[in-house]
């Protein structure tokens, strides 16, 4: 249980990510939005995560290669592909997109670990794929006739696959290091990455206005959608497994629908109602395993 109230409560962050990568597109270029979004985390980080770091250097060279390749994906490309597609493509499509993040979890884990599809997860699958287009397009499947595709949406494909392979790479971390030091090192890891393609992008770009808008949001993604929800997915990973946090992360629309009612006053509809009780079903018959008979 406490597996999934981790996973729950990282896609409830990470839902303002979606959020910020949009309002944020014509303020600040994607790769130094990614950047300080970093920085902030890893100074957020640093009492936390140094002592630990410390403490399991040893074990920092051993894993090198592991660490680069799993803080370049995680952390380098992932975050900044969304915001580089949300300067090139619409929040319909960027939605829909995201939601093929979990079937690529769960096709990996097929291809490389064995890990049986059965019937009751293809039904999950479908019912939570049903719950989020209805919300998206609010019951009016017509809408999806007119999607017209950008350069935006493979970027974001890119980003959903990427993800898929960061999460499987989760439950391989090494087994001496701890949380705290796997996570303090991937981020420096992946902003050493950032920094070359930053210093790239200053150079070519108009310089960043900044507002209290841009400020608050870069905190908000830093401290929380990175520093906390990062902390919260690899501790859902590492309990449940990725396929099985991969299938929460379909309640993002739903989290994404009630920030938009607190915060910008969206109204809530029937089809609301129906599109959520259909992503929790879905959710609740993938991830159920029927209890196995004792002889």
């Amino acid at each position: 249980m406490r597996g999934y109230l981790f996973a729950i409560a990282a896609t409830a962050i990470w839902s303002g990510n979606f959020v910020v990568a949009r309002g944020l597109s014509d303020s600040i270029p994607p790769v130094s939005l990614a950047f300080w979004r970093w920085v902030v985390a890893v100074i957020v980080f640093l009492p936390f995560g140094l002592r630990p770091l410390i403490a399991e250097r040893n074990l920092l060279k051993p894993n090198l290669r592991y660490l680069v390749v799993t803080a370049f994906l995680g952390i380098t490309v992932f975050n900044t592909l969304i915001y580089v597609a949300g300067h090139t493509t619409s929040a319909l499509n960027l939605s829909l997109i995201s939601i093929i993040f979990p079937i690529f979890v769960i096709l990996l884990m097929r291809v490389f670990y064995g890990e049986r599809i059965g019937v009751r997860k293809v039904f999950g699958i479908t019912l939570v794929i049903t719950g989020v287009i209805m919300l998206i397009t609010k019951g009016n499947l017509a809408v999806l006739m007119d999607i017209s595709f950008a350069v935006g949406d493979i970027w974001m494909l890119t980003a959903a696959l990427i993800f898929a392979i960061f999460s499987i790479q989760l439950k391989r971390k090494p087994k001496d290091m701890s949380i705290w030091a796997l996570q303090f090192s991937l981020f420096i890891v992946g902003l050493i990455f950032l920094l070359p393609l930053y210093v790239w992008e200053t150079r070519m770009t108009a310089p960043v206005q900044w507002d209290m808008t841009t400020v608050g949001s870069i905190l908000y993604i830093g401290v929380f959608a990175s520093f906390a929800a990062f902390l919260l997915w690899n501790y859902a990973v590492m309990s449940i497994g990725p396929a099985k946090a991969g299938m929460v992360y379909y309640m993002l629309p739903l989290f994404s629908g009630i920030l938009a009612f607190l915060f910008i006053g969206e109204g809530v509809s029937s089809m609301h109602l129906i599109s959520a009780v259909l992503i929790l079903s879905g959710i609740f018959a993938a991830n159920h395993e029927m209890p196995r008979n004792k002889a």
